[in-house]
Order: structure tokens, then C-alpha cells, then sequence
């Protein structure tokens, strides 16, 4: 038999997933998991949530200048 905190911490991962899918955030499970652990430690969430913002602006960033700097290197 599943101990019940684990029940209970497993269906509130799974109400996090649904909602950020939900929200379209582009998080995975793991990196959800890692957020609620930063917020249970301390970490101010709206702080965090800035920073996957600025992470996720610079990912992109970086892909299109990749991408730009591929297509550029064909001709």
C-alpha cells in the first residue's frame, strides 16, 4: 500500500502539470518539481518566476541567432 503523503504529493505534481500545462508554461515535471521545492526552501516565487521568464527569453534568443547564423553560413 502507497504511503498517503506520497499519494497526496504525487496527485498535487500532477494538479501542478495539468495547470502549467494549462497556462502553457513549457515546464516538465521535473523542472515543476524542482520549483516547489526552491518556494518550500525560501525562494520568492514571483522572483522565480522572472527568472524562468528571463531564461526562456534568452533560450530563444540564442536559438534564432543559431539558426540565423546557420542559414547565413550556406551562402
Amino acid at each position: 500500500m502507497e504511503d498517503p503523503k506520497i499519494k497526496e504529493a504525487r496527485e498535487v505534481m500532477n494538479i501542478l502539470q495539468e495547470i502549467a500545462t494549462m497556462l502553457n508554461t513549457n515546464l516538465d515535471r521535473e523542472t515543476l518539481s524542482l520549483c516547489v521545492s526552491l518556494c518550500e526552501n525560501g525562494v520568492n516565487p514571483e522572483a522565480l518566476a522572472a527568472m524562468i521568464k528571463e531564461l526562456k527569453r534568452e533560450s530563444a534568443a540564442q536559438e534564432v541567432s543559431i539558426s540565423l547564423e546557420q542559414f547565413v553560413s550556406r551562402f
